[in-house]
């Protein structure tokens, strides 16, 4: 396995100096940010591009997964892809389009969407599942003649939650270009067993997330050893999968501390032998 960090926590950066950091620890790889101060598609330029492509010649960081959740900095669960609002879901669905582009720029296997957004007041799960398939429907086609993989992450509160629901809207595309974005604590905080889904989800998925969580499963990422995740189990299981991509390090709120949450997450991962 290959260990990446995700740039979603360096919000105080700009994205060529966080590859530039990560580099400096030792990761293989870096989540970029497809939002916020990074690299948002509507306004990212081809000089951009080539700055942080440059970036990541020289350091020899590979792109693990492009972070396509942040289509506003002040709300990034809306617009969803499940708005009632056709005109306003049109908006994710037009973020996520330009994000399959920018990921192609760059090269990038793979892009990780938010699986849905909240349930609207008033309409049912099913719904939702529905429209939301939908919504892909209409990005997919593109991703596929691209070549980059749309990852869907489960994550609590939102339409999918469990391994169970992502399997079940799965099951609605018939498309290899629609996989999973498989992030360990969030399955954690809504009652999963991560390791135990790793052989349920491992066809569908081309990347990991990895933070940790507190022990009354509160969806808080937390430093790698500092929640009551067992990391080293699951990393175990992974790796007994055959897995030998990326599992990308996600603390983001984390933001005042960036450069040394990474460091020291991977020093976690250095120290348990798993780097």
């Amino acid at each position: 396995m290959q260990f990446a960090f995700s740039a979603n926590a360096f919000h105080e950066y700009g994205p060529v100096e966080t590859v530039e950091i990560l580099a400096d620890i030792g990761y293989d790889g870096v989540e970029p940010l497809f939002g916020g101060s990074h690299l948002h598609p509507a306004n990212t330029s081809t000089e951009d591009i080539v700055a942080i492509t440059e970036a990541l010649e020289d350091t020899g960081l590979e792109i693990s997964n492009c972070n396509a959740f942040m289509i506003s900095e002040t709300d990034f669960q809306h617009p969803s892809y499940i708005e009632p609002d056709a005109d306003y879901r049109r908006e994710r669905i037009e973020y996520t389009r330009e994000a399959v582009e920018l990921a192609d720029a760059l090269d990038a296997d793979s892009i990780s969407i938010q699986p849905g957004g909240p349930i609207p007041d008033g309409q049912s799960r099913a719904w939702g599942m529905e429209t939301f398939a939908e919504s892909m429907r209409d990005i997919v086609p593109m991703a596929e003649q691209r070549g980059v993989d749309i990852l869907v992450e489960p994550e609590p509160d939102l339409l999918i939650e469990t391994t169970e629901q992502y399997l079940d809207f799965a099951s609605r595309l018939d498309s290899g270009a629609v996989g999973c974005n498989f992030d360990a604590g969030h399955l954690f905080c809504v009652g999963d067993d991560p390791a135990e889904a790793v052989g349920r989800l491992s066809d569908h998925t081309p990347h990991y997330h990895l933070e940790d969580i507190p022990a009354d499963r509160t969806h808080e990422h937390t430093q790698l050893g500092d929640g009551a995740m067992d990391i080293d189990g699951f990393l175990q299981t992974v790796e007994d999968s055959g897995y030998d991509g990326f599992v990308t390090v996600e603390l983001y709120p984390y933001q005042e501390t960036a450069a040394e949450t990474a460091r020291e997450a991977y020093a976690y991962l250095d120290e348990h032998g798993w780097i």
